[in-house]
Parts: structure tokens; C-alpha cells; sequence
């Protein structure tokens, strides 16, 4: 699973970072998502698409690898 955050479209809900904190984080000062690894283990995948299916503005997307 490769992950990619498209920064420009975040509006810094937090819904990815409450969901899979191991995988995302969020900038102190601006509040936007930024990736801790944009290849999450096995076991964080099921975290990673509760992620993006909580993203109000779809700015989180996922690929196979």
C-alpha cells in the first residue's frame, strides 16, 4: 500500500490523524497533514482506509503495491 496526501486540499479536520495517528500527523503551526510513512505495515492498512473514507475533502488517497 503506497499512501499520498494531496496538502492543498487539507482543511486540517484531523479525522486521519485520530484514525491512524502512526500514519499521519499534522503540521503544529499550519494544522495540514503531513505522512510519519506514506508505506504503512499490513497491520495499519485497515486504519489507513478508515482514514481516507473519514477525509471530508478526499485528500487522502491509497494504491496497491
Amino acid at each position: 500500500m503506497h499512501v499520498h496526501v494531496e496538502k492543498d486540499k487539507c482543511i486540517r479536520s484531523g479525522n486521519c490523524t485520530v484514525a491512524a495517528p502512526d500514519v499521519f500527523d499534522q503540521y503544529e503551526d499550519s494544522g495540514v497533514v503531513f505522512l510519519r510513512t506514506d508505506h504503512p505495515a499490513p497491520e495499519q492498512e485497515g486504519d489507513v482506509r478508515d482514514a481516507v473514507s473519514m477525509c471530508p475533502v478526499l485528500a487522502i488517497t491509497v494504491t496497491e503495491k
